[in-house]
């Protein structure tokens, strides 16, 4: 499966994103998905993921802040980002495989907050 995501940028802290990866291939309904980040000068972090069932799951940072969703008829998950923070600053990369492991990822897209 191949993953592109889009819709990072730059906002303002307490300002809202919404990261989009959008994926090939027909299987995507069958796959968990994740979304991870990384930082200038850290290591790659979990954000949040939601099972192919539906479930999610978020990284403590970030609960009650960031929504993870997918719609599976468009091959689609989403990160719905409010209440930014200019340590949410970093690379966000979306992931397909399962909750165990993801095998494979999209080419990231940089989300910048300025205080």
């Amino acid at each position: 499966v191949q993953l592109q995501a889009s819709g990072g940028g730059l906002v303002q802290a307490g300002g809202s994103l919404r990261l989009s990866c959008a994926a090939s291939g027909r299987t995507f309904s069958s796959y968990d998905m994740a979304w991870f980040r990384q930082a200038p000068g850290k290591e790659r972090e979990f954000v949040a993921a939601i099972t192919w069932s539906g479930s999610s799951t978020y990284a403590d940072s970030v609960k009650g802040r960031f929504t993870i969703s997918r719609d599976n008829a468009k091959n689609t998950v989403y990160l719905q980002m409010n209440s930014l923070k200019p340590e949410d600053t970093a690379v966000y990369f979306c992931a397909a495989g399962r909750l165990s492991g993801f095998h494979y990822w999209g080419q990231g897209t940089l989300v910048t907050v300025s205080s």
